[in-house]
């Protein structure tokens, strides 16, 4: 993304040839599937992300545009249970109902033969999405009033009544860090290219220090600035996007996976590394969490295992996003194939977990 570009501008461009498709088909489902779908489809795709590819679809309805984004998986052989664009459908489908920040869902298509994959539409929203987290060009106060509202839509998530909204069964209650861990050592497995010492030592030690509590909520699973959309004027969210590594989970697994942007060192993914917390508006970590437990009531139990935790998760899905590009299915340039940070989130988590 250019480093002009606006917050409320989304950087799109011609489908990567790696991820090309015959329109025709797509739009005549479209048509069929959504009402007032329009018509003279064009479709561009989104820059940036590393999962599943998302392009803007603009229609004409009597000479005016209308703008749709689709979801869809990536093309060629995957990991199991990643890129589920249809749990992605259906959490956003089931929390708009109760008027939780998400896009409208429009139509869900889980036959191959449209476009190669299963997708998914939704409404564009315009708005505000803040690809670096330390918010450079605004205010301190503006600062303050977003990290805040990022803080209290994810305790709002937690709150939510997941089976009175028919997410029942969205995924397993409780035991949720035991089958991560199992899953992420599993999905890190498949798509293992080489060494990484400390990731050795995370799948070793991590089981041992699993916290007892087993609180189930709706767990994002990818809560961070960039994956929120906020109103183009006001520091507010008015779409939480990006669930597709979302599950019925353990919500300080949110809370450690958003506070990763205060260890990480990639402004691709936020950092906060080297703000001065007293001046910049943005809360420290620790004001952060206390900003969680004050809302929710929550005690927190060994922080450093939920960070370390996080960390590890993400340097797997790291090692998954550098599989697929090498084999040239992912959304990556073959010169940027592997901008995850695996590496270095694998000995920052080993070094938290240690820490006194």
């Amino acid at each position: 993304m250019s480093e002009t570009r606006r917050p409320d501008e989304p950087a799109i461009g011609e489908i990567r040839a790696n991820h090309r498709f015959d329109p025709a088909p797509l739009e005549a489902w479209c048509r069929a599937n959504i009402e007032d779908f329009g018509d003279a489809m064009v479709v561009k795709q989104f820059a940036g992300g590393a999962s599943n590819p998302t392009f803007m679809l603009t229609t004409q309805v009597d000479g005016a545009p209308r703008r749709y984004v689709m979801r869809k998986k990536p093309p060629g052989a995957i990991l199991a249970s990643a890129h589920a664009v249809e749990r992605e459908y259906k959490v956003m489908k089931a929390l708009g109902s109760i008027d939780f920040p998400v896009p409208k869902m429009r139509a869900l298509c889980e036959d191959t033969a449209v476009i190669g994959t299963a997708f998914y539409v939704m409404d564009f929203m315009e708005g505000r999405i803040f690809r670096d987290a330390r918010l450079l060009d605004l205010e301190p106060a503006e600062r303050a009033a977003i990290y805040d509202n990022l803080n209290e839509t994810m305790v709002r998530l937690h709150a939510v009544d997941y089976q009175a909204i028919g997410l029942g069964d969205y995924g397993k209650p409780g035991n949720y860090f035991e089958r991560q861990i199992g899953r992420w050592i599993k999905q890190y497995r498949g798509a293992e290219t080489h060494l990484i010492p400390s990731m050795e030592k995370l799948i070793e030690t991590l089981p041992g220090r699993m916290p007892k509590d087993d609180t189930t909520s709706i767990a994002h699973g990818d809560y961070r600035p960039e994956n929120m959309m906020f109103h183009p004027t006001e520091p507010r969210i008015i779409a939480v996007l990006d669930w597709e590594l979302s599950t019925l989970g353990h919500p300080l697994a949110d809370l450690a996976y958003n506070c990763i942007i205060y260890h990480h060192d990639s402004i691709q993914f936020g950092s906060l590394l080297g703000i001065d917390f007293k001046t910049s508006g943005i809360p420290s970590e620790e004001e952060y969490v206390a900003a969680y437990v004050r809302r929710t009531g929550r005690e927190i139990e060994d922080w450093n295992f939920y960070l370390a935790f996080s960390m590890f998760r993400l340097a797997s899905i790291g090692q998954g996003v550098l599989k697929r590009n090498l084999d040239g299915i992912g959304t990556g340039d073959a010169v940027e194939i592997d901008k995850s940070g695996k590496n270095f989130l694998a000995d920052k988590a080993w070094e938290i977990l240690n820490r006194g």
